[in-house]
């Protein structure tokens, strides 16, 4: 099955409508961005690029789906005569994943005819709002870390394909691994994980269940040490293991202060290399509250996967400009009171001075324009083409984001990372 019922009942409607009204093969500009970030936090960060583009291809009306739409009186048979026939033809451009984004910022523009670009409003924000959230979490979460490896575990806390999209934006931002294995065959993110609760409580003790994990999984595996008494759980752990146990992992409690008598037990016995791994509701405070404490990784489930609170990223694809009757295209923008957007068609740069990011710089115009309107050549472009022609020629590997999104918290100003609210890192400056 496509993707093209993926969308809603009046996107269809408002093609119907603008057929019968010939305004349908105008050609449109739509936008992706978002008035505000949410929570008061200093950056966003742009995911889910690569999915739209998946999204896109696959958006065809099969012959299933247009006799569901006949049947149940969606629109009228020359609008399905139009669905059947369905190709985007038109031109994309986006900032690239990875990549920081800040109130205004035109993430994603879509060019076609307005029949064509109007029908792929909602299958693109549910893609964007969603991993962009997800991502600008991920991204908090692994400052906070700093450097030290998290796990991403929160499939059972999410709807099952959400959960895969979320393991790999935070994957992308930063992450070391996931406990999703649909990730690890879609998008190859690294997968990792050994035992919960239940496997020590199948067996008669805790020795038993020790024994038989590091018997299968070897003595570098992660041993679960708090589903008893945890001191105690250490101690069998490390006479079980030797001193070169890989890990334990502590689920429960106050994280700080187990860690530290958990380091100390270790340090005792001489399993000094043994890590020790943290998990249980962490969020980006949490984590940030245990750099001081002895861990050597954390493992985080629901925050990340709802987006630490702010489970959409706000974003809204709007019409920004349309062909007139002279064939010209024309800025056109919303004016309602709180929703505003600024019309016309928009390139974005990024300004830095001395390698950090100092503005947003948002013109708007005809591409052929582009140079005269920035004011400073060093200026880098943020849009690049995704889609020429219908064709998708905007595909990276998901390395090549990766790479892209340390490199850019690298330019960001150091305020970026607080974790208080506050305004955006970095200005949006419109000319």
């Amino acid at each position: 099955m496509g993707s093209a019922l993926l969308t809603d009942h009046y996107e269809l409607t408002m093609l119907q409508a603008a057929l019968a009204s010939g305004a349908a093969h105008r050609r449109a500009v739509f936008e992706v961005f978002a008035r505000r970030l949410p929570g008061g936090r200093r950056y966003g960060v742009v995911s889910g690029t690569a999915r739209v583009l998946d999204a896109l291809e696959d958006f065809r009306f099969e012959p299933a789906d247009i006799e569901f739409l006949r049947a149940a009186r969606v629109v009228d048979e020359p609008t399905l005569a139009f669905l059947a026939d369905y190709r985007f033809s038109g031109n994309a451009y986006g900032y690239r994943e990875g990549e920081a984004y800040f109130p205004g910022s035109p993430i994603m523009v879509v060019e076609g005819t307005f029949a064509e670009a109007v029908l792929l409003e909602t299958v693109v924000l549910s893609i964007l709002n969603h991993d962009c959230a997800i991502a600008s979490a991920a991204s908090r979460m692994a400052h906070a870390a700093g450097g030290r490896p998290l796990i991403e575990m929160g499939s059972r806390r999410t709807h099952e394909l959400a959960a895969v999209a979320a393991a790999r934006s935070a994957y992308l931002c930063g992450f070391s691994s996931t406990s999703n294995l649909m990730a690890g065959y879609r998008y190859g993110v690294p997968t990792a994980g050994t035992a919960a609760h239940a496997f020590i409580l199948l067996h008669d003790s805790e020795e038993d269940a020790f024994r038989a994990q590091l018997e299968s999984l070897g003595v570098g595996t992660t041993l679960l040490v708090d589903t008893y008494d945890v001191a105690k759980a250490v101690r069998t752990a490390v006479e079980l293991a030797g001193p070169d146990l890989g890990a334990v992992r502590i689920d429960s409690g106050d994280l700080g202060v187990a860690a530290l008598e958990v380091r100390r037990a270790l340090d005792a016995y001489g399993a000094s290399g043994t890590r020790i791994i943290v998990t249980g509701d962490l969020d980006e405070f949490a984590i940030a509250a245990l750099a001081a404490a002895p861990v050597d990784g954390y493992g985080v489930g629901t925050a990340l996967v709802t987006g630490s609170g702010h489970p959409t990223a706000n974003l809204v694809y709007k019409l920004v400009a349309r062909e007139d009757a002279s064939g010209r295209l024309q800025p056109v923008a919303k004016r309602s009171v709180g929703k505003p957007s600024k019309g016309g068609r928009k390139w974005a740069y990024r300004r830095t001075s001395g390698g950090t990011a100092t503005a947003e710089v948002v013109v708007t115009g005809e591409p052929g324009q582009r140079s005269a309107m920035v004011a400073d050549a060093a200026d880098r472009p943020l849009l690049a083409e995704l889609v020429r022609d219908g064709r998708v020629v905007g595909r990276e590997p998901l390395e090549s984001a990766r790479e892209r999104h340390r490199a850019t918290l690298a330019e960001l100003p150091s305020m970026a990372h607080s974790l208080s609210p506050g305004d955006p890192a970095v200005p949006t400056i419109f000319n």
